[in-house]
């Protein structure tokens, strides 16, 4: 489990991510994606309703105990996290669809994730001691909140320190992930050598059976390759840190312990799962611009 100065460490260190991904927006992008709000809408389906259906399908069909379940469907029903916008603009992506849907997927997470847990533990079986209450879920993200806003005020009144802010918010997301795993892998390293195949299996798929899922949705819904490529990553790049924030301030002891694994191995994986896809989708958007400028001189001709 975190100690207490790490769980306030994460804590902090949340404020200053979400600070900086209200940073990275104005509230003319809302006026923006409200007036063409197809991408993100697609992305919020991929979003809310591939990534916890699929956390809770993987723990039914591998039989996780009600520990890891929770821990499993919990990281399934999180919001994007801004990890993904640094992927994205890695894999030339379209990023201010991703900035766009990490901030929407963040606000409107205070009433669909408390619902999503609730839901799909109920349909899972997990209750009493395992279940997590979504007064705790509720009162983290609406703390989440207000750094977001302020960070987008920040960003009107002095663009150049709200970019700075940015960027810190940006580098820091990967940090904490970092963090997290430095501090917690060498404690836990016994655990994680008697961990079977199907945690790793959960850990694992749930980020990458996401993204392919999020990629085949969205072109389902005629998005075209670049977005799509764009929704994949925020649909299987959740918040990781954040589902960390919440198990420490709802289970304590072992218990926090057994819920912890599976969050903590998804953001381990995920960074080197998400690594290799950006490679693979950047060498796919050169191969696509280097057809459209070959069609374009061929056409002039």
């Amino acid at each position: 489990m975190l100690t207490p100065l790490e769980t306030k460490l994460l804590g902090v260190m949340m404020m200053v991510i979400m600070l900086g991904m209200g940073a990275s927006l104005t509230f003319r992008d809302f006026l923006i994606a409200f007036r063409k709000p197809k991408g993100v809408l697609v992305g919020l389906l991929c979003q809310y309703g591939i990534m916890p259906l699929l956390g809770f399908t993987l723990a039914v069909t591998l039989g996780l105990s009600p520990a890891l379940a929770v821990g499993l469907i919990l990281i399934a029903c999180m919001p994007g996290g801004t990890t993904s916008n640094i992927f994205t603009y890695f894999s030339k992506g379209a990023l201010a669809l991703s900035i766009m849907m990490t901030c929407v997927s963040t606000l409107v997470a205070i009433i669909l994730v408390p619902a999503l847990i609730a839901f799909y533990s109920g349909k899972a079986g997990i209750s009493g001691e395992f279940a997590v209450p979504a007064s705790n879920v509720a009162q983290v993200l609406m703390v989440l909140i207000v750094p977001t806003v302020l960070g987008m005020i920040l960003r009107k009144f002095n663009p150049n320190i709200g970019a700075t802010v940015e960027l810190i918010g940006s580098v820091l997301g990967v940090f904490v992930i970092l963090f997290l795993i430095s501090s917690w892998v060498p404690r836990n390293y016994q655990l994680l050598l008697s961990t079977p195949w199907p945690v790793f299996f959960a850990a694992i798929g749930l980020g990458l059976i996401g993204m392919l899922l999020g990629y085949w949705l969205s072109r389902a819904l005629r998005q075209d390759t670049n977005r799509s490529r764009t929704i994949s990553l925020e649909t299987g790049i959740q918040n990781g840190p954040l589902a960390v924030l919440i198990v420490t301030l709802t289970f304590t002891g072992e218990m926090q312990q057994h819920v912890l694994l599976i969050p903590m191995l998804y953001s381990l994986f995920i960074v080197l799962t998400s690594s290799a896809i950006t490679v693979w989708y950047r060498q796919t958007a050169t191969r696509e611009a280097l057809a459209r400028d070959s069609a374009k001189v061929r056409a002039a001709a």
